[in-house]
């Protein structure tokens, strides 16, 4: 493929550099170092908010789960960034985001024709917005997580600097490309990773090779060993509630007549796939179905799995995730969609180079009896990825410019990908973004600080109850004052209560 020097750009109209001018004008490239104050919003009621029609027996586990460590409460609080971000003036540079895109949010996956692929693998969030919201959320996360591992202020900037640069010199080639070429570019491993020699030292390298070879192990059958056992002959899943609940637990009466209910609850998904893949998910017959708590923030939404058989016993397992409006919807104007389900499922085609081949969504009524939409894909398909609280500095940066790249070719291919290169220009933008990521953690911290100390001390039920006990094994005691009024103060608290001294810098 053709491809333009680093810095390269293409040469912009009269109409594209009157775009880019406005652009600038709206938002100039200084600007993204700054960020705007925090809203008045009160984080712990905005999360109790997003709590109302999740299962309540779960909160306990998300807020146990997000307030585990800073980067941990990044990961959930996509709703609360995105609050932020709207108090900002935007670029006007239209793309479809991804909106939780995060660097945990990255990783490996199979494609159709069964390559490893990298590739963004949350669309939960997904919505059309300006571009930097994206780049923002990545560079912050970055930043989030280089402080939890201990790493030095110097050496955090340069990384989250230089997956803001990838970004920019990615778009820019994009730019520089044919729409065909964008559309037909992926991130595909190379069997054996020749490239790694080169990328990281030694120690980093093997890492790296575990985190790929375990990937490849995960799908149905996997699964399938871990999650069920045996009943009667035929596989069943394993209860251990609240993470893994089999609908024979949930409902026994639905459980009596579980191939009716699953043929209806299918019914629209199978419209949704292809006409070959059809004939694919006809091959199988359901045997079993389990309320499974997924994630960070999703926690409490409805995510089912479907356990299937084909004639041979071969299994397929099926995971519907409940679809609500994106955050960013509040913030940001777009499309009207019928099914919250088909927005997650188009956005992801339209982001994502490869996609899963029984990506669709539906419409059902629960076990109790609401009607709700999901969004359906494979459970498990060879995904993988790295943990972000243990890995090493090395691996994280290379790990932010492969996000980066990957997000500018996913913005490449929905937006205007020559605007974009030509509002970032050659340079400077890096930087700024950079040292905004800085500020965007230094805020997060303090939410996260100040959630923590909020939820316990007005005794919020899923703060105090499953979070505390979840984490220390005792319940906490909160201080006793006015409260804290500063993300400084909030850290040296959170310092001195909880002992994340390293997770706060």
């Amino acid at each position: 493929m053709s491809g333009a020097p680093d810095g390269a750009l293409p040469e912009a109209s009269a109409t594209r550099a009157e775009r880019v001018r406005e652009a600038r004008s709206r938002m100039p490239l200084a600007a993204h170092a700054q960020l705007a104050p925090p809203g008045a919003q009160d984080v712990v009621a905005l999360l109790e908010e997003q709590g109302r029609a999740r299962i309540a027996e779960l909160l306990p586990v998300r807020h146990g789960r997000m307030l585990a460590s800073p980067f941990a409460f990044y990961r959930g609080a996509a709703a609360v960034m995105a609050a932020d971000l709207s108090t900002a003036p935007g670029t006007g540079l239209t793309v479809q985001l991804c909106g939780d895109a995060h660097v945990s949010n990255f990783g490996l996956y199979a494609s159709p024709e069964r390559r490893q692929v990298f590739d963004l693998n949350d669309f939960d969030e997904t919505w059309p917005g300006p571009f930097e919201w994206d780049v923002k959320r990545l560079a912050a996360s970055l930043e989030i997580a280089g402080r939890g591992n201990g790493l030095r202020r110097k050496r955090r900037r340069a990384i989250t600097t230089a997956a803001v640069r990838s970004y920019r010199l990615s778009m820019a080639r994009f730019a520089a490309q044919s729409m065909l070429e964008v559309w037909y570019t992926r991130g595909e491993l190379q069997p054996g990773l020749p490239r790694l020699k080169e990328a990281l030292p030694k120690a980093s390298r093997a890492t790296t090779r575990r985190v790929v070879e375990k990937s490849r192990s995960r799908d149905s059958a996997h699964a399938l060993g871990k999650l069920t056992t045996v009943e009667d002959g035929q596989p069943r899943f394993a209860s251990d509630p609240p993470l893994l609940v089999p609908v024979r637990d949930l409902a026994p009466d639905l459980a009596d007549d579980l191939d009716d209910w699953a043929g209806r609850i299918l019914v629209q998904y199978r419209g949704t796939l292809q006409a070959d893949r059809r004939v694919l998910l006809d091959r199988f017959r359901v045997v079993d179905l389990a309320r499974k708590a997924v994630g960070v923030g999703s926690v409490g939404t409805r995510a089912w799995l479907m356990l299937l058989l084909d004639e041979s016993g071969d299994p397929l397992m099926l995971q519907a995730k409940e679809a609500v409006d994106s955050v960013l919807a509040a913030h940001l104007s777009g499309p009207t969609f019928d099914n919250q389900g088909r927005r997650v499922v188009e956005g992801q085609r339209l982001m994502q180079a490869s996609s899963d081949i029984l990506l669709g969504w539906q419409r059902t009524a629960g076990i109790d009896g609401v009607e709700r939409d999901f969004y359906v894909r494979q459970f498990r398909d060879w995904k993988g990825g790295f943990e972000i609280e243990t890995i090493d500095d090395a691996t994280l940066d290379m790990l932010g410019q492969m996000c980066a790249w990957t997000l500018a070719r996913a913005h490449a291919r929905s937006g205007d990908r020559r605007d974009i290169a030509a509002y970032l220009g050659s340079g400077g933008a890096g930087a700024g973004r950079g040292r905004g990521a800085g500020r965007c953690c230094g805020q997060g911290r303090g939410r996260h600080g100040r959630g923590r100390r909020s939820g316990v001390r007005r005794g919020r039920r899923g703060l105090r109850r499953g979070l505390c006990r979840q984490e220390r094994g005792r319940p906490c005691r909160p201080r006793r004052g006015r409260g804290l009024r500063s993300p400084a103060g909030v850290e040296r608290a959170l310092t001195r209560r909880s002992g994340l001294a390293g997770a706060c810098g």
